[in-house]
């Protein structure tokens, strides 16, 4: 499985809209039926150039459904989102390959 995580700073001015809009964009990623799940967390790090940043996780099926969402949708949804807030966020994608996963047991 491959994660396509998308890390987003938002200045304080836009701040509320931006996050009713993000809240409305995931599902909408969603639908596209190339991912399994998505996590939205808010980055525990204060930035120095201020704002609040934010990682959305996306669970992609594989390789071929992230190209396809790449090819198919990011841009729209991309230039939405540019159009909407402009240079009042600022946001960088990275894919991750899933690896393994290991949990906690208690006895």
């Amino acid at each position: 499985m491959i994660i396509y995580n998308v890390t987003a700073n938002i200045d304080d001015s836009i701040h509320d809209e931006w996050l009713g809009w993000i809240k409305a964009h995931i599902p909408k990623v969603l639908a596209t039926g190339l991912f399994l799940k998505a996590t939205f967390t808010k980055v525990l790090v204060e930035e120095s150039m201020g704002g609040l940043t934010y990682s959305i996780q996306y669970l992609a099926h594989s390789k071929e459904a992230l190209a396809s969402f790449h090819e198919n949708h990011a841009p729209a949804f991309q230039t939405e989102e540019l159009q909407k807030f402009g240079d009042k966020m600022l946001a960088f994608r990275t894919e991750l390959e899933w690896i393994d996963e290991y949990t906690v047991t208690t006895h």
